[in-house]
């Protein structure tokens, strides 16, 4: 099709062929903990990832901790609300990795490049960040849909995060990453959450 830019077969960049999204934690036990930057803006973000998920037809795994024993409550209404048909993994372990149901689910999706979700930053998404990076796959945080419980731990977590290889990006560069051409077919999927996101973000700054 003129104008439209395939996606090549050496891609570097995010694509939806080759990328799976993981959301760990965002429980209302969690999300309200979070103290390094605005629950708002945070979930929106958060929500914003989980369309594009939605859009691009991505595979999500979606996982929470302790609800089996009681502990807390199952994932967020809001974010629920978008993932609808994505089934929950609970778990008892802090680092995602070392449940062996997690750790099938996203072999399961055979994608090398995970975009990954979750509260806290520096322990939900950096534990498995890290032993994922060592088995070889490629993990990108996005750095304004997570939070931790201070500024610092956030941070700190980020950056031990990077220094081991990962690569941060953010809820908009990401989406703009899996569209990469307006001439591509499906810009609209682009479209429709740009539209509905800055009249949101709007509100809540």
């Amino acid at each position: 099709m003129a104008g439209v830019t395939p996606v090549r077969s050496d891609d570097h960049l995010i694509s939806p062929d080759d990328a799976a999204l993981v959301l760990i934690d965002y429980q209302p036990e969690q999300v309200r903990t979070v103290r390094s930057t605005s629950l708002a803006l945070m979930m929106l973000n958060t929500t914003a990832v989980a369309r594009a998920a939605a859009a691009y037809e991505l595979p999500v795994v979606l996982t929470t901790v302790g609800v089996e024993m009681g502990v807390n409550t199952g994932t967020i209404e809001e974010l629920r609300a978008e993932l609808p048909d994505v089934p929950e993994i609970d778990r008892t372990t802090l680092n995602s990795w070392e449940d062996p149901d997690f750790r099938a689910a996203v072999e399961a999706t055979g994608r090398k490049k995970i975009i990954m979700t979750g509260l806290w930053t520096e322990v939900c998404v950096a534990f498995p960040t890290l032993d994922m990076l060592r088995e070889g796959y490629e993990v990108y945080p996005v750095s304004d849909a997570i939070g931790g419980v201070s500024a610092d731990a956030h941070d700190r977590a980020m950056q031990r995060m990077v220094h081991a290889g990962a690569q941060p990006v953010t809820a908009i560069s990401l989406t703009a990453e899996l569209q990469r051409d307006w001439g591509r077919p499906g810009a609209d999927r682009l479209r429709s959450i740009v539209r509905w996101y800055f009249p949101e973000l709007e509100k809540i700054t």
